[in-house]
């Protein structure tokens, strides 16, 4: 039987365990204080390029492990991680990277938090744009708050630090919704590229359920049937077993949820955990 997932603990990718302690001195032990420490670390890289930072440096976005990217920060900067970084001084990366790490601090302080995949819903009106968010367990109102590390401070939306219903959608919220015709799967995708529609939606409703499962992989990351999906290959077996995923992530059952990904089409080989 699947054990129930502990968000308080760190994943393979979150671990702090090897950095310097030095590093994380004077991390805050709030939460919007610790998720506000994530702009100055990370920086897009459309914005790297405008910099006209090093093109070889546009590979720290392929990082998977904090630990690797908090390396690669501080061999930039070596001050502690709650010091706000000029933007050459910060490491190249997507939103996975802003809200990977806004998880792995808040792991690190106690904090029972989560990486979800799915889709943002406010930077473009009448789009869902591949986005990732962070998610803490506030004990006071017995839910999961949603918040987006990476607009903080930002006039993006009025509460980035509480995302309202409909804001953001889970990848398998988003299927729900295309399978119910609440949605146009064509607007949903990863912006700046060709890659929208329902394949965008399945790819993300499994990565979504191995955040969940504390596997935070990169956004571009295949693995199972998830290649064939995006090519057109697979049939209605495999969108019936995403419709099992997109109901089992939204009743957070969280042995339920661990049970599911041991689904070998479903979890992620141990070779891409690293």
């Amino acid at each position: 039987m699947a054990v129930a997932i502990d968000y308080k603990v760190s994943g393979p990718l979150t671990g702090l365990s090897e950095v310097n302690p030095v590093a994380v001195e004077g991390v805050p032990g709030d939460v919007v204080g610790i998720c506000r420490l994530a702009p100055g670390l990370v920086i897009q890289p459309g914005d790297a390029r405008r910099l006209g930072l090093p093109a070889d440096r546009l590979s720290e976005n392929q990082i998977r492990p904090v630990g690797g990217l908090v390396e690669a920060i501080l061999a930039l900067n070596p001050a502690p991680l709650s010091v706000g970084r000029e933007p050459e001084q910060r490491v190249i990366g997507t939103c996975r990277h802003f809200a990977v790490i806004s998880c792995a601090l808040l792991r690190y302080r106690g904090i029972a938090a989560r990486v979800r995949c799915g889709f943002a819903t406010y930077f473009q009106r009448g789009q869902g744009l591949d986005h990732w968010i962070t998610e803490y367990w506030h004990a006071d109102e017995g839910r999961w708050v949603r918040i987006d590390s990476e607009i903080l401070g930002q006039s993006t939306l009025e509460c980035p630090e509480d995302l309202r219903a409909g804001e953001f959608l889970s990848g398998g919220e988003a299927w729900i919704a295309f399978r119910e015709g609440r949605i146009d799967a064509d607007s949903f995708g990863v912006y700046g590229t060709e890659n929208w529609g329902p394949a965008e939606i399945r790819g993300n409703a499994v990565k979504d359920l191995a955040a969940l499962n504390k596997v935070e992989m990169l956004p571009w990351d295949v693995w199972g049937r998830m290649e064939a999906a995006y090519n057109g290959q697979t049939g209605a077996d495999y969108d019936e077993l995403l419709d099992t995923v997109a109901t089992t992530t939204a009743g957070d059952d969280l042995a339920a949820i661990a049970e599911l990904y041991a689904h070998d089409e479903l979890r992620v080989p141990p070779e891409l955990i690293r």
